[in-house]
């Protein structure tokens, strides 16, 4: 990746780690979930509002490290008006993303803007913060009812 490119990524990661979109609690979710980072201590509560299978809000609040910030906020922008097992299915990409930084050309195109997220693979202390609110997702999803953690 060439420097200007790199560049233009760490400032939309730094923007929404300072202006996280979504960062609310979602009064009408129909699922929720807890996760923490025991490592770095990040922490967020996630809020989905699911009908007919599709993510028609979705939101977060917590506290974290810009990289775990950040992620939270691309994925939420992501995520809203998707199906849930449009959702689901890019967990494996993401997480291969974050922690190869390599995926396929049809898996960069279905991940969008969260590619921004690919450097992190480059910082192995970093994937779990960044990984959290992936985590929590695919609980929330699940309907897992203990806190989701990274370990």
């Amino acid at each position: 990746m060439d420097a200007e490119l790199r560049e233009l990524y760490q400032e939309l990661i730094i923007d929404h780690a300072r202006h996280p979109r979504n960062f609310a609690l979602l009064a009408d979710h129909t699922h929720s979930q807890e996760g923490y980072n025991p490592l770095c201590g990040d922490k967020l509560m996630l809020y989905l509002r699911v009908q007919d299978e599709v993510i028609q809000d979705i939101s977060f609040i917590g506290e974290g490290c810009a990289i775990s910030m950040a992620s939270a906020s691309l994925m939420t922008e992501q995520l809203k008006g998707k199906p849930t097992t449009e959702a689901l299915a890019l967990f494996v990409p993401m997480h291969q993303l974050m922690t190869t930084g390599g995926v396929t050309e049809a898996e960069q195109q279905a991940l969008g803007k969260l590619t921004v997220l690919g450097g992190v693979s480059e910082f192995p202390a970093r994937v779990k913060c960044a990984t959290l609110a992936w985590h929590t997702l695919k609980g929330a999803l699940s309907g897992t009812a203990d806190r989701v953690t990274t370990e």
